[in-house]
């Protein structure tokens, strides 16, 4: 395979090589370019040879030296060189088949690509993974690997994923264990389906992985009130949501007996649902789960109280702000701003948990929260000085809710001022006193 050149850096390697935009990459040091992957091992060498092909189709070959990790200097059409894969998988749970219609384009793609999961993180189902892919993760060393694995039982994975492949999770997984290969698992865990014994099961096959496996996040599954025509779920409950508990924790105390670290964790929305207090910032370790929810409410906790003891700024004069968020973190907002009105006497915050119309079902996080809501629920009420609501609400740029309603349109229907503030406890503080 050979990849056509769209750009070449000026005063780069390939630049002085005579290289030319509109011409083709075949190969560098004989090895086949077919991504970003291959481009990026390959040219990491002091010295490598390429082999270009004109626009008519004339081969030749180029013979550059350079330090070891600079770069070559060619572009190409797209970052990974070719499309993006989308997941072939029929999930039983898929978030992204119970969107409602007229949203757009984009958030209706469904991203299953390994080399994604390797470059920013994304989560991979192994289904999309050909035998030459797999060879090349294991030779090229790339790891991390994140792998939403579900259930280890083959027959299980081929029911909730909708794909007669998806039953060869376990054994890929083992080839990458045993390649050394490290490895984040996530388990998007349903009542009554991948729960109770199927998750012991999953947990102890995982374990066997050890060291490659990293860690593991168990999440309940997200439904929405667009389910029709799809299997019929149900949503955790206090009691469900305990029992699911009680397992991953027993399995993460006994790792850390044997292991000396905690290896399985569940998000911070099972300790909501089970209405139990989160764990303290020790329980997390390195918090190597925090992309799926598992202790952002206890690190941002910490890192608040953090910044409120050690702050010495004061307010000069009174100041209302109110804080928009999902139901499911309403309560623990509220906490953080009554600690930081009890430092300020001068401060008024008030918490407002959002009603999720927009999606309904069970879906009651502030990233999920769209702006049409935000203004039908807010537009009557006295939101003081300043408007603060999470990063995670914003997509695109920053600027545009799940609904296309953008923050300049919030802003201007409820005639305030709207503050995203990240998921850091000395940026919640400082958008409350104003900084």
């Amino acid at each position: 395979m050979s990849v056509k050149i769209c750009g070449v850096v000026k005063n780069s390697h390939a630049d002085k090589s005579g290289i030319k935009s509109g011409e083709t990459l075949e190969s560098i040091n004989g090895n086949e370019i077919i991504d970003v992957l291959d481009y990026g091992f390959y040219q990491a060498n002091s010295h490598v040879t390429l082999v270009i092909s004109d626009k008519n189709g004339e081969k030749r070959e180029l013979s550059i030296k350079k330090r070891e990790y600079d770069e070559i200097g060619l572009e190409f059409e797209t970052y990974l060189m070719d499309k993006q894969r989308s997941c072939k998988n029929k999930c039983i749970f898929c978030f992204i088949d119970q969107l409602p219609k007229g949203l757009r384009k984009s958030l209706y793609f469904k991203d299953d690509d390994s080399r994604l999961s390797f470059l920013f993180g994304n989560y991979i189902t192994l289904t999309n993974l050909t035998e030459h892919e797999i060879d090349r993760i294991c030779k090229m060393h790339i790891s991390p690997i994140n792998v939403s694995v579900h259930t280890t039982n083959p027959e299980l994975r081929v029911k909730m994923m909708g794909n007669r492949f998806a039953g060869r999770a376990l054994e890929i997984l083992q080839r990458l264990a045993k390649a050394n290969i490290s490895l984040n698992c996530q388990i998007v865990s349903c009542p009554f389906i991948n729960d109770g014994d199927e998750l012991v099961r999953t947990l102890n096959d995982l374990e066997k992985l050890m060291p490659s496996v990293e860690s593991v996040a168990v999440v309940p599954v997200g439904l929405t009130r667009y389910r029709e025509g799809l299997y019929p779920l149900t949503e955790y409950t206090r009691e469900t949501a305990l029992e699911t508990l009680k397992i991953i924790n027993k399995f993460g105390d006994r790792c850390e007996e044997k292991y000396g670290r905690r290896i399985a964790y569940a998000s911070d929305e099972f300790y909501l649902k089970a209405g139990l207090p989160l764990p303290d910032v020790e329980f997390y370790g390195d918090f190597d789960q925090l992309e799926n929810g598992v202790g952002m409410m206890t690190l941002l906790k910490s890192e608040f109280e953090d910044e409120l003891e050690y702050t010495e700024k004061d307010l000069e004069k009174p100041r209302k702000t109110t804080i928009a968020t999902g139901k499911a973190a309403e309560n623990f907002m509220r906490m953080l701003a009554e600690k930081a009105q009890q430092r300020f006497n001068n401060l008024d915050v008030c918490v407002i948990g959002i009603n999720n119309d927009f999606f309904g079902g069970g879906v009651n996080v502030a990233g999920l929260i769209t702006g049409g809501d935000l203004i039908a629920q807010l537009k009557d009420k006295d939101l003081g000085d300043e408007l603060l609501i999470p990063s995670v609400m914003l997509r695109r740029e920053g600027d545009i809710f799940l609904d296309d309603v953008s923050i300049d349109d919030v802003r201007n229907r409820l005639n305030i001022n709207v503050r995203t503030v990240t998921n850091s406890g000395a940026a919640l503080l400082n958008a409350m006193i104003g900084e």
